[in-house]
């Protein structure tokens, strides 16, 4: 018999959010885009979410929080985004990284996000 493998889902990745939809934000990404759930992001020059790149001098070298839920913005901006901006903690192993990061740049990303009060913990 096959094994199930159930996808990522929000409750993998969030483990702590405010009352009231504090910690979430909705945001716009930019086309060329297909962030999954978990993806670490950065805003660039029009405030437009997008994956981060800590190699980049711009704006989005920066992270800022973590996406919420799947958004393919391939073709188009796409407005409805979900952000988990602030006041949050996220599971570790749940997170998406850019492919080439290095540990520095990492760890740098991760003191970004607990800045922005986004906290990432070891998780079960």
């Amino acid at each position: 018999m096959a094994a199930l493998r159930e996808s990522p889902n929000l409750g993998d990745l969030l483990k702590y959010e405010a009352p009231n939809l504090y910690s979430r934000d909705q945001a716009t990404v930019a086309a060329g885009q297909n962030l999954k759930l978990g993806t670490v992001v950065a805003r660039d020059a029009n405030d437009k979410l997008v994956t981060l790149d800590p190699s980049s001098i711009e704006s989005n070298a920066t992270a800022v929080g973590v996406i919420a839920f799947d958004v393919d913005a391939s073709l188009i901006d796409r407005a409805d985004a979900i952000l988990i901006a602030r006041h949050a903690i996220v599971a570790s192993q749940a997170l998406i990284w850019p492919t080439a990061i290095t540990a520095e740049e990492q760890i740098t990303a991760i003191k970004q996000l607990t800045a922005a009060g986004v906290l990432v913990r070891q998780s079960a």
